[in-house]
């Protein structure tokens, strides 16, 4: 009887030191959390670091591309190939849209870079001597290529829907038209040609960003005569045309979908960008903006302090054709020679401007970088 009862005494004294307090169980809990708020960021960072090396690796496998383009076609390819016009008039079968004279085929830079960056299967499902937005093309126009996606983007990654100056969809024979997205564009310089510019006689431009002198110039459709960058309307860009060097001018760089909607697939009349990020200096912006940006100066536009307008990237005019990345600190940018850099955020104004145009003389001096 005594050893029964010994021995539950004893059974009982070992339950109880086995057991957790309430307060050791906090205090176990609070420790856990405390690491795990310890380790989150590292972790978040390692993951931000591998998407800067796989977005890093998709601009450079573009400036490949582009090399290899120039290589077989002594060129890169055209911003956007569109029916060329001097005084507004074409047929028909061209959709020229009467304010920016974009017109037939439209189709973009990336389309044009897709069987050098192994996208043949979706390239040779292209009808490209069609309209890119041809119901022909509807359904491979509508295509996801991961390489054109930037894994730090939000804003989505879905085929969008093409939106006219209202927002609504638009209509091209009696169809709407659904396009691949790309987290990157390709630069048309300092200035910018679209718009009403893209169909005016005239226009004026900036001769000097460090004093802000302007001149008129003759346009006549020729998006050439005012774009100082490698990519425009109908552009033909060769070696030999980067005066300014291929190593200090850039070709290509990002732009997020949370600031606006940018295709591969090309422009289509009619068509209008719409920013997701409202400020007080932008808004919807004509079709060419679909797949191409620049950094001002542009057309002698100044800020609400008289002085003119550069956006480098993620620059809080919000412009939906200014580069736009989600990387902390900055965006990447492809130069004309294939390199990739990561430009900050803080970057000089006047050497932005000067690494987007071509042929300006520009002295590019690195340590403002």
């Amino acid at each position: 009887m005594n050893q029964d009862i010994c021995s539950a005494q004893k059974n009982n004294a070992l339950s109880k030191q086995s057991g957790f307090t309430i307060v050791e169980l906090l205090v176990v809990i609070t420790i856990i959390g405390v690491m795990v708020g310890l380790l989150l960021p590292a972790v978040q960072a390692a993951r931000e670091a591998a998407r800067r090396m796989s977005c890093s690796n998709n601009l450079r496998q573009i400036g490949l591309a582009a090399q290899n383009y120039h290589s077989g076609f002594k060129r890169f390819p055209a911003g956007y190939v569109s029916f060329a016009t001097r005084d507004g008039s074409a047929p028909a079968n061209a959709f020229l849209d009467p304010l920016t004279w974009d017109g037939a085929p439209g189709w973009g830079w990336a389309a044009g870079l897709l069987p050098y960056f192994e996208s043949n299967s979706i390239a040779e499902n292209l009808q490209y001597g069609e309209p890119c937005w041809s119901s022909k093309n509807e359904d491979a126009i509508a295509s996801a290529i991961p390489m054109l996606l930037c894994p730090s983007a939000t804003g989505g990654d879905e085929p969008f829907l093409i939106r006219n100056e209202a927002g609504s969809p638009r209509v091209i024979d009696g169809r709407q038209v659904r396009v691949g997205r790309t987290h990157y564009v390709a630069s048309h310089g300092q200035e910018s040609c679209w718009g009403e510019c893209g169909a005016a006689a005239t226009g004026v431009v900036f001769t000097n960003i460090y004093n802000g002198t302007t001149k008129i110039v003759n346009i006549e459709g020729d998006a050439g005569r005012v774009a100082d960058g490698p990519f425009f309307r109908n552009s033909a860009t060769r070696f030999r045309d980067v005066l300014d060097g291929t190593s200090n001018t850039i070709f290509f760089g990002e732009h997020s979908s949370a600031l606006s909607e940018k295709t591969w697939v090309g422009v289509i009349p009619g068509a209008f960008t719409h920013p997701a990020l409202r400020s007080p200096e932008n808004g919807p912006d004509a079709a060419a903006t679909l797949t191409l940006v620049h950094a001002g100066p542009s057309g002698g536009e100044l800020d609400i302090t008289g002085q003119p307008i550069i956006h480098p990237v993620n620059f809080p005019t919000f412009h939906v054709g200014q580069m736009y990345s989600q990387h902390p600190g900055g965006g990447f940018v492809c130069m004309g020679d294939g390199s990739v850099q990561f430009i900050s955020v803080f970057v000089d104004l006047l050497l932005w401007a000067e690494m987007s145009s071509m042929d300006e003389g520009e002295h590019i001096n690195w340590e403002r970088l």
